[in-house]
């Protein structure tokens, strides 16, 4: 586990019952007003990309109503979890910096909590390949980090080693807007931790 996309894939295949058995099975309040905001904002029968699907409960179900919905994850064990909770969505195991997709085939793209996983250096392509992912008009919602953070390992995450990265919340919307979006809103909320309290920067943006 010397790379940050073992560690995380390794990690989420450890606690993936417990982390939805923590998180979404009970998602925070910020979690649900996000949610809700997406589900109003991506209309019925919208191709959605979903970059970190997770168990998917309850995002990936809540998307799923009425549209077409690509999943996609590092961790095996969290795919498994998915199809058998959304078995009408597709889900792909993969790194989603890695991922090749045609332009233009998306209509919404999504990420819970999971931008924060990628190496910050990193962050800047996948941005911009999200971007030429999306048609015009295209629906961007993110969580990002606040605080600068190059990289690093947590060796007690939910029980199992994770790995989190980011920048400042001023440069992520810098990376946004450099990446062709117009970001509607990006505010920086508190939420419940494992152990702590953290702070998320979500970022709703669109494609012009």
């Amino acid at each position: 586990m010397t790379g940050p996309r073992e560690v995380v894939a390794r990690g989420y295949d450890q606690v993936a019952e417990r982390y939805l058995e923590w998180s979404a099975l009970r998602p925070s309040e910020a979690r649900r007003r996000y949610l809700d905001l997406a589900c109003e904002r991506i209309p019925s029968g919208a191709r959605v990309l979903e970059l970190g699907c997770g168990a998917g409960i309850p995002m990936t179900a809540a998307l799923a109503d009425g549209r077409d919905v690509t999943g996609v994850d590092i961790s095996p064990r969290q795919i498994e979890l998915a199809r058998a909770n959304v078995p009408g969505a597709t889900f792909l195991q993969e790194d989603m910096t890695a991922l090749v997709l045609d332009p233009a085939s998306f209509d919404a793209v999504v990420a819970f909590y999971s931008l924060t996983h990628v190496p910050r250096d990193d962050l800047a392509g996948l941005l911009g390949r999200v971007r030429e992912w999306l048609r015009p008009g295209g629906f961007f919602l993110g969580t990002m980090g606040v605080e600068d953070d190059p990289g690093g390992v947590e060796d007690d995450w939910l029980g199992a080693p994770m790995y989190f990265s980011h920048f400042s919340a001023r440069k992520n919307r810098r990376l946004v807007e450099a990446a062709g979006f117009v970001i509607d809103s990006a505010d920086v909320l508190v939420e419940p931790e494992d152990r702590h309290d953290a702070r998320f920067l979500w970022v709703v943006a669109h494609a012009p």
